[in-house]
């Protein structure tokens, strides 16, 4: 019994750090996904600019948000070293808020020139031109969704994450409101298009930002951090550490969004079923692959503050908890994909209409190579937060850049069209390339030992 006692000890604070997360991650989705439903009612033509600007968009906040998920680990290894450290957690949100503001000033500049981006890059001048009309209301929100993206890793460090899920799911209903009535004009206000749809996304953003943080200044078990004031002292030290390993997070994970982005090009060079079907595939995967993205994120505080404590074996307790969890529930995901996928498909598209049939039977084989590598999926996700945990970030980057970009994108072209398997040759790779990542990824965690990657005792 005291052997088995730390483990469900630790499988139990783990569970109860990731459900919120994983709760959060999935509202964070409704409230992207609401944007282009409320402008799927003007029209193909305003969805599909509203793509181009949202995808422009979610470029760099992905990135940014790399950035400040350096926030997590170092807090959570603080904890481990002084339970109760306040000065040290401060200055890590503190220069966390500074790190995000140098990002995004360079950032708004590019979303400036959304438009002529996009011409650049050979879209239709009209799509460019609304895509460019949504994003001079969107891109204000890039700075209100970081700093509450740093809170949210405030209190999740301090496992204390449900208050960014409570905000989160009020956030949804407030955007959807605020899209409906700047969109179309309702509630007296004036109907204002594409920008109407960008400037609701940025209300909400500020909403999140500014509800999380009057929360952190009520609750005082957030309050004695005190994290308004003095924000402005320079701090170099604490600003280089959050640099040198967020950034490596956010090249990460822009390798990993950039491989998915690849890949729906190359399902347009095959054909438009294809590319339609990939899409339904997509956002059916995107949503399975909240839960590990949650555990990961939970494995990085609960393995940080082990790792801040020196507890060796609390650092390899926490994460093979992680990846074990991860990867059980990969195999009930898969068993889902297995056995019902045409239902899944149902959400999105219409069965029984003919003109979808060649569609959904694409969707329904894009499917079952997702069920193949959610295994590879869970183990990735949840093996980079493990990594993150011990403040292992770089080597890590490289795996990402080996596997999605060598490894999946190499592996699906060769099978989509020298090899003549189209759009389930582009799965395949993608497959592969998850696969790579995952191997290494565990490898290097399997070894962290002789690799130096755990704390001095």
């Amino acid at each position: 019994m005291t052997s088995t006692h730390p483990w469900r000890t630790e499988a139990r604070a783990l569970i109860l750090l990731a459900l919120p997360m994983i709760a959060g991650n999935i509202a964070w989705s409704a409230i992207a996904a609401s944007d282009l439903l409320l402008l799927g009612r003007r029209g193909a033509e305003s969805v599909a600019a509203g793509a181009l600007a949202i995808n422009l968009f979610h470029a760099l906040l992905i990135f940014g948000m790399g950035l400040v998920t350096a926030a997590s680990p170092l807090i959570a290894s603080e904890r481990g070293r002084r339970r109760h450290s306040v000065r040290d957690v401060r200055r890590t949100v503190h220069q966390t808020l500074r790190a995000a503001l140098f990002f995004v000033i360079p950032s708004w500049v590019i979303l400036w020139y959304c438009e002529a981006i996009l011409l650049a890059l050979g879209q239709q001048p009209d799509l460019a031109r609304g895509a460019g009309e949504l994003m001079r209301g969107l891109q204000w929100a890039l700075l209100p969704f970081l700093g509450f993206t740093t809170l949210r890793n405030f209190i999740a460090a301090l496992e204390r994450p449900v208050w960014g899920l409570i905000i989160m799911l009020a956030a949804i209903p407030l955007n959807v409101a605020a899209g409906w009535a700047l969109i179309f004009g309702h509630l007296g206000l004036p109907a204002l298009g594409l920008f109407g749809a960008g400037l609701a996304s940025t209300l909400s953003s500020s909403f999140l930002f500014f509800g999380l943080l009057a929360v952190i200044l009520i609750d005082r078990r957030f309050r004695r951090y005190r994290l308004i004031g003095r924000f402005w002292s320079a701090d170099r030290e604490r600003h280089r550490q959050v640099w040198a390993l967020g950034l490596p997070i956010a090249i990460t994970l822009g390798f990993e969004t950039s491989v998915f982005n690849a890949s729906a090009f190359l399902m347009g060079l095959i054909g438009r079923d294809s590319l339609a079907a990939h899409a339904v595939a997509i956002q059916i995967a995107a949503l399975v692959f909240m839960v590990p993205m949650g555990i990961g994120q939970a494995a990085t505080v609960r393995v940080g503050i082990a790792y801040g404590r020196g507890d060796r074996a609390g650092v390899g307790r926490s994460g093979w908890l992680a990846l074990g969890i991860g990867t059980g529930f990969a195999v009930c995901a898969a068993a889902l994909l297995i056995l019902m996928p045409r239902t899944l498909v149902s959400a999105f598209l219409d069965l029984v209409d003919p003109a979808n049939a060649r569609t959904v039977s694409l969707a329904v084989s894009f499917l079952a190579v997702a069920a193949l590598f959610q295994l590879a999926d869970a183990a990735q996700a949840v093996g980079a937060g493990v990594l993150r945990g011990v403040q292992d970030t770089r080597v890590p980057m490289v795996f990402a850049l080996i596997g999605y970009w060598v490894v999946g994108i190499g592996v699906g072209t060769l099978l989509a069209f020298p090899f003549g398997l189209q759009g389930v040759g582009i799965w395949l790779g993608l497959a592969s390339g998850l696969g790579a990542a995952a191997v290494l990824l565990v490898a290097r965690w399997t070894l962290r030992e002789r690799l130096h990657l755990l704390p001095h005792q």
